[in-house]
């Protein structure tokens, strides 16, 4: 595990970095620390990371600024804030936790267990995609999003509009983002349940999912149950 935290506080980043170095043991990697946002911003640009813990105030910069970068990346963030009362907002961009300030060690260890086992959120809660393009961050409506695609190390996005694009997360990591709205009905698919049309059974046991634009998204074998009994 190779972790990034932002925070211009010291003694809070120590403070996290004691607890983290404990939480995670041997299983750390590398833990890096950043107070500015642009060290922070360089740093990620510059460095495999699995997981970033981001403060929301950067000496006068809002870390909102660095979180739209974050989470079009591969890694998942954390956000370590005073400012509750941007939590929600933080959801809707697709963190993984937001732990509020003042914080103990439980608190901190629960959300570092969400990136350890996967777990998923199953909350409605995330509004938007980041998609990291050449020169900016494209922001994508769940809504307009029909399916998810693994590409190896990437997910391919198709939009309602038709269009495709690329994103750094793995089919894992949105699954893990997105479970409340999306199902694995495939190795390689995630598909919005509320899209699905009808569900085919073919010759030779293929079972295929059909949307309501006409698409055929294959199901899994071992999917095949769990997903008549949510779609009926």
């Amino acid at each position: 595990m190779n972790i990034l935290i932002v925070e211009d506080e010291s003694r809070i980043a120590k403070r996290i970095e004691r607890m983290t170095r404990d939480i995670f043991g041997d299983s750390l990697q590398s833990l890096k620390y950043a107070n500015t946002f642009h060290e922070a911003l360089r740093f990620i640009e510059n460095n495999s990371l699995d997981l970033v813990l981001l403060d929301l105030n950067l000496n006068g910069d809002s870390g909102f600024d660095l979180l739209t970068t974050a989470v079009s990346k591969s890694f998942h963030t954390i956000i370590i804030s005073a400012y509750k009362d941007q939590a929600i907002t933080a959801f809707e961009y697709g963190v993984l936790d937001f732990v509020p300030k003042p914080f103990n060690r439980d608190r901190l260890e629960q959300a570092l267990h969400r990136a350890i086992t996967k777990e998923k959120i199953e909350t409605n809660t995330v509004k938007i995609l980041a998609v990291k393009k050449r020169h900016k961050v494209q922001l994508i409506p769940i809504e307009d999003l029909l399916y998810i695609k693994g590409a190896g190390a990437y997910t391919e996005l198709f939009l309602s509009n038709g269009k495709k694009e690329l994103h750094d997360k793995s089919l894992e990591k949105l699954e893990q983002l997105l479970s409340f709205s999306f199902e694995r009905i495939h190795k390689s698919y995630l598909v919005k349940v509320s899209e699905i049309k009808e569900i085919i059974v073919e010759s030779g046991s293929k079972y295929i999912a059909e949307l309501k634009n006409g698409e055929r998204i294959p199901i899994g074998r071992t999917k095949y149950k769990d997903i008549k009994a949510k779609w009926f």
